[in-house]
């Protein structure tokens, strides 16, 4: 008997409302000193990211974008959406996620005027246009975690392309032992079911009608992978491909990782229908408090993915 999914895996396919937002250009502050900008390599980590899937940035942010991305992330936590969850830890700590608040296009605001953060996700597409979709905020602390499962995220959305990404960004120091680990190049490989959460099993599958193959137990056959992980400071970010197989960073008694994902997309990015859909009533898909996930969700399958409610950087 299949397990019931998780919370996180039931939020992300179902819908969600949302409110108005303002342009990231209204709010930009020009007086943001960017350290490194130009010194990062724009056109190897461009490659790195069409072959690989993920690239680690060392000293991305500046102090600035920093503190801004910390004020997001406390503001999710005093903040709690309807995707907020507790997951099972499988220890003594506690395992908190929340992600795709509603209320966060507004309060996500100054992060996402930040100039590293479109320099970063656009030199790495290669093109000039890049749309916020959602954030995503993790909290591992009071004592042992579990291993987040083997999973890729575009089995619980209704986008696919090339142009997506996801900007991990720790407010802790990650050694590479409890670090996210992910395998290079899966993103251009098989699509797979998505991961239920369950305690059990970590490969008890979200949909499991057969449409998408279910996970390989990746933790049981790592040699049969290539598996990459980073350490990490704050001030690093880690950009991957939201198809790329990734998995891992449980924490011990002594440690805590608290983390931010911002998630984007750009110009190729199209309506990818996923297994389970449901009919919607269009009349209910209408207004400025409808989440713009929910109107994609009922959209066609290789319709573009936009509206006009996802903020533009």
């Amino acid at each position: 008997m299949r397990g019931k999914p998780s919370a996180w895996s039931t939020f992300l396919t179902t819908p969600h409302l949302s409110g108005d937002t303002e342009s990231m250009t209204d709010i930009a502050d020009k007086n943001i000193s960017p350290s490194g900008l130009a010194q990062i390599d724009l056109a190897t980590l461009a490659r790195r990211y069409k072959t690989d899937g993920v690239v680690y940035v060392p000293q991305a942010l500046s102090a600035n974008a920093l503190a801004r991305a910390r004020a997001a992330y406390e503001w999710s936590l005093s903040h709690p959406g309807p995707g907020a969850s507790r997951l099972p830890a499988k220890g003594d700590g506690e395992f908190y996620q929340d992600l795709a608040n509603p209320a966060a296009f507004a309060a996500y605001q100054e992060i996402l005027a930040c100039p590293e953060i479109k320099h970063l996700i656009a030199g790495i597409w290669q093109k000039p246009d890049v749309w916020f979709m959602y954030e995503q905020v993790f909290k591992k602390s009071g004592g042992h975690t579990r291993r987040t499962p083997w999973h890729q995220d575009t089995p619980y959305l209704p986008v696919s392309g090339q142009d997506l990404a996801v900007m991990w960004i720790s407010f802790d120091p990650v050694p590479p032992t409890h670090a996210l680990e992910y395998v290079p190049g899966s993103h251009l490989g098989t699509l797979y079911d998505g991961s239920r959460f369950d305690p059990a099993d970590d490969t008890a599958p979200l949909y499991g009608d057969g449409t998408l193959p279910r996970l390989p137990d990746i933790e049981a056959q790592r040699a049969d992978w290539s598996v990459v992980s980073y350490a990490t400071q704050p001030g690093d970010v880690v950009i991957f491909h939201p198809a790329v197989l990734h998995g891992g960073g449980q924490t011990d008694a002594d440690q805590q990782r608290r983390t931010l994902s911002l998630r984007f997309f750009g110009e190729d990015a199209v309506v990818a229908q996923r297994p389970g859909r449901k009919p919607v009533e269009t009349a209910s898909l209408q207004g400025a408090d409808v989440h713009p996930l929910t109107r994609l969700r009922a959209a066609a399958d290789g319709a573009p993915f936009r509206d006009a409610a996802f903020p533009k950087l």
